[in-house]
């Protein structure tokens, strides 16, 4: 579970850092690498940072519950 979390951040930052490129200097990076947006793989990896979103949404909902519970017992 540990390595899938690693991974998943890791394509997260990926995809953060490709929004930023787009942000400020129109450069979509995993497109140019890969061949443009509709190319196979820039899809692939478009839909694995999407999926790694969602992914990191359980461990953050996690930390939430735990920290109302941590709450109330002060």
């Amino acid at each position: 579970m540990r390595a899938v979390n690693i991974i998943t951040l890791l394509l997260i930052i990926i995809g953060g850092l490709n929004w930023l490129l787009v942000g400020l200097f129109q450069v979509d990076l995993v497109a140019a690498i890969f061949g443009g947006q509709e190319a196979i793989l820039s899809r692939i990896v478009y839909i694995l940072v999407g999926l790694s979103a969602l992914w990191q949404l359980m461990p953050l909902f996690r930390t939430f519950n735990e920290d109302e519970v941590i709450a109330q017992r002060h």
